[in-house]
């Protein structure tokens, strides 16, 4: 209790350190994905500097339907202005390539977009929800913002995830203990083209194992030569004992939306600092075998 007492009484200085900078840079576009970092950036800036600032979400067959509408409710609940922009980085055969920077082309694209409303409506500054712990990994889609002189608000008060997380508990937040929830194509392989049909397939089947009751877990594209895809999933340590009832059910449901077969990791998922490397999730290549 100690422990968490100081931790919070930390967390809190910075979130006054943060208040301030928020006040300093308005008005204020701040780029909005639902996840944990960027709803409680979005959360604080409203609360900070009202009609002052301007969620922008970016809307891409690479964001899931489920998650833009849990975002959209997420900022009414708080009272936020939210723009919803179309992207069309699929449409660059840089992103569609799928590298292993394919995240820089993301984000380039949100915030050439973003850099333009900045510019045509009077907004000060841009920012994105990079944390202090960001730092540690690599992130393609830093580069992006440095190149737009987006600001990093919560990295700059030295906000770190698991605070971030704790602040957002304390204030009622719906993001507070949920997963991390990168884009659809971090399921497809660096290397493996990513296009419109494999993001609905793995969206639908997301959708579908998350009905059966499973919340940590991935699935993972794989695809094969003159062959339909495999699916592969990935089920964090702590769920695998509700698999083997389901597993059948699901093998049939995949298949039907386009997969060929079903894999399941025995090793599970683990989070991106839990073993394995720090780029994105999709550096981790899945196997056949």
């Amino acid at each position: 209790m100690a422990n968490r007492a100081i931790d919070l009484i930390e967390a809190r200085d910075k979130l006054r350190e943060l208040r301030a900078v928020l006040r300093g840079i308005a008005p204020l576009l701040v780029a909005y994905s639902g996840g944990v970092d960027s709803t409680f950036l979005l959360a604080e800036a409203t609360a900070t500097l009202g009609d002052r600032v301007l969620g922008v979400i970016a809307d891409s067959p690479s964001l899931p339907r489920a998650a833009l509408a849990d975002a959209l409710a997420a900022a009414k609940g708080f009272g936020a202005q939210v723009e919803i922009i179309s992207t069309t980085e699929l449409d660059d055969p840089r992103y569609a390539r799928n590298p292993v920077n394919r995240c820089y082309f993301c984000k380039f694209e949100l915030f050439t977009r973003m850099d333009r409303m900045a510019t045509e409506r009077g907004f000060r500054a841009l920012a994105y929800g990079e944390n202090a712990d960001d730092a540690f990994q690599v992130r393609p889609g830093a580069g992006a913002a440095r190149e737009f002189r987006v600001l990093s608000p919560l990295r700059m008060t030295g906000l770190t995830k698991a605070e971030i997380r704790l602040l957002s508990r304390e204030q009622g937040l719906p993001t507070a203990d949920i997963p991390a929830q990168p884009c659809l194509s971090s399921r497809i392989p660096y290397g493996t083209v990513v296009t419109t049909d494999a993001l609905r397939m793995i969206e639908q089947a997301e959708e579908y194992v998350r009905f059966c009751g499973f919340r940590i877990f991935r699935v993972r594209y794989v695809a094969q030569p003159a062959r339909l895809p495999i699916a592969k999933r990935q089920i964090v340590p702590s769920e695998m004992d509700k698999l083997p009832p389901l597993e059948a059910q699901i093998r049939e449901t995949l298949v039907a939306i386009g997969f060929l077969d079903l894999m399941v990791d025995p090793d599970g998922y683990r989070a991106p600092g839990q073993g394995g490397q720090q780029h994105s999730e999709s550096s981790r290549v899945p196997s056949a075998g």
